[in-house]
């Protein structure tokens, strides 16, 4: 039997559901969530994106191929050099510095998130790693792609949050999403049935703490 990444979303149906149509991404898409919880979320998003740097960074590390060290290093890039330049550019138009960002404590859904990933990475192998990476990475490209096929999702200057939802839809990232598929689905083709489901677990809980992430962006808990 041949595994592919659907077969994570299929067996996870319920959470990943939950992720993708979030009431944060829905009123992020209507224009109507507060101001003041996305200011939280653009906050903890910035610590969020350093340490899944890291977490590429292990990655790399712990490639055992060329190719796989290359896919390590975009991955790496497009937290880096893409998502997390247009951040802080971002994050400016809100009235929040670099300086501002670089001061933060970690919110605990911010915490729990990024040091399951790395623990996953170090305590497992390469393919765990990238599973507990994905959705994160290949969610919000989905998130963006939901809320474009939503009649109620809000664009152009009318939902303030327009700045946010372009970028996710963006050509990068949509195509550094569909490479980590790529590069998941052909791992996943060769492990066994009782190894695709500790990996469905792996992903079960990373999606799991990515809700968390949401509610603690809504909510602004810290």
């Amino acid at each position: 039997m041949s595994f592919t990444f659907n077969d994570l979303k299929q067996d996870n149906q319920a959470p990943w559901r939950a992720y993708i149509e979030h009431d944060f991404v829905c009123q992020l898409g209507d224009g109507t969530l507060e101001p003041r919880a996305f200011r939280h979320y653009l906050k903890q998003d910035y610590l969020f994106l350093i340490q899944f740097g890291r977490a590429f960074a292990l990655a790399a590390y712990k490639s055992p191929t060329l190719a796989d060290l290359r896919h390590a290093k975009a991955g790496l890039d497009a937290i880096i050099d893409l998502e997390l330049g247009l951040h802080i550019d971002y994050c400016k138009q809100w009235d929040i510095s670099e300086q501002d960002l670089a001061e933060l404590p970690e919110a605990r859904a911010t915490l729990a998130y990024t040091r399951y990933v790395l623990d996953t990475g170090n305590r497992g192998d390469l393919l765990d790693m990238h599973v507990a990476l994905a959705p994160c990475l290949v969610g919000y490209a989905e998130v963006a792609r939901w809320l474009i096929s939503k009649p109620s999702t809000v664009r152009g200057d009318n939902n303030p949050y327009e700045a946010w939802l372009a970028m996710y839809e963006s050509a990068e990232f949509q195509a550094a999403a569909q490479a980590e598929v790529a590069w998941l689905n052909e791992r996943l083709a060769e492990v066994s049935p009782t190894r695709f489901k500790q990996l469905s677990r792996i992903f079960n809980d990373a999606t799991r703490l990515e809700i968390d992430f949401w509610d603690m962006g809504l909510n602004q808990q810290m």
